[in-house]
């Protein structure tokens, strides 16, 4: 029989190996790297997800993603990104959920020495001056050129006449709020296209499905639908098809997502403009391991962009 101080330390000893396996190996001493999304019910999003994590396994970092259930719970983001905080991650990259809103918690991040880069959507450029927020780079798409693009579409596919109805993102959001003034500055020389109603549908299907249906009974002269991304544009065509309409009415989307893509092909949809929130989520880990290392990175990263019609669905 062993003396009762040889299996107590035998029970320490143990409990000390049960620990050690749990979670991260003991020791492990690779850069912590938080990305923080809008929400992981996105195809746009699981895709930024999927380029992240193959540049974290590439540089072999510890990478953790987290995100809201949805693109409008904007408080939920903010406690993600204090709890990444306190947790002491070595950098974070987020995709704001709300321009202005997000930048008290990115502050703490600064307070914390966290370097921040901003992914997809910018902050508010005087909500982040007045709170001093420092951000290493941005990352993303030129969305107001991505609007320009597709309202020039619609002007040359419409012979310069359409009644459009815009469906927005989440109001004040710089991303969908830079996709509308482009759009209206690609169509403003040309009369014959007229907005005759823009609403928000934040950025979710089923509210691009309900608000594009009540605005179809309020417009029945409707030819046409920007919805400022394809989640909207795809519950648009469910109100369209509902209503007895397809094939009558235009639908333009933004992003090229997966169904997106499908509808091009069949025709219930004639365009969107591609992202590549794939190399977003690349570019971004790449760039927060760089800075990690002591690395300048530039501070405005463009992901380039790209009108997808039927033609080109599958190029």
């Amino acid at each position: 029989m062993l003396p009762k101080c040889a299996v107590f330390l035998a029970i320490v000893v143990a409990a000390g190996l049960a620990a050690c396996n749990r979670g991260e190996p003991a020791g492990d001493a690779r850069p912590r790297v938080a990305l923080v999304l809008k929400t992981l019910n996105s195809p746009f999003f699981i895709e930024m997800q999927r380029g992240a994590e193959e540049a974290a396994r590439q540089l072999n970092i510890d990478l953790v993603v987290q995100a809201a259930e949805r693109e409008v719970d904007v408080e939920k983001q903010m406690q993600i990104i204090e709890n990444l905080i306190q947790a002491k991650v070595n950098a974070l990259a987020v995709t704001p959920s709300g321009s202005r809103e997000v930048v008290p918690a990115l502050v703490k991040a600064n307070q914390a020495g966290i370097p921040v880069i901003v992914v997809d959507t910018r902050l508010d450029p005087k909500a982040a001056a007045d709170a001093g927020v420092k951000t290493v780079a941005f990352v993303g798409s030129d969305n107001y050129r991505g609007g320009q693009i597709v309202g020039e579409f619609l002007v040359k596919a419409s012979g310069g006449r359409a009644n459009v109805a815009i469906l927005e993102g989440i109001p004040g959001h710089d991303t969908g709020d830079s996709r509308v003034r482009g759009f209206r500055e690609a169509i403003k020389a040309t009369p014959g296209v007229k907005i005759v109603a823009s609403q928000t549908a934040n950025w979710e299907r089923d509210q691009g499905f309900s608000v594009f249906q009540n605005i179809l009974q309020a417009h029945p002269e409707l030819d046409t639908v920007f919805a400022c991304n394809d989640m909207m544009a795809l519950g648009a065509i469910e109100a369209i098809s509902a209503a007895g309409r397809t094939g009558r009415i235009r639908v333009l989307g933004f992003d090229a997502v997966e169904d997106a893509r499908r509808a091009l092909e069949t025709g219930t949809m004639i365009a969107s403009v591609a992202q590549f929130p794939q190399e977003m989520g690349r570019i971004a880990v790449e760039s927060a391991v760089k800075v990690l290392k002591g690395e300048t990175v530039p501070t405005d990263i463009s992901v380039s962009i790209g009108l997808v019609t039927k033609e080109n669905a599958r190029k």
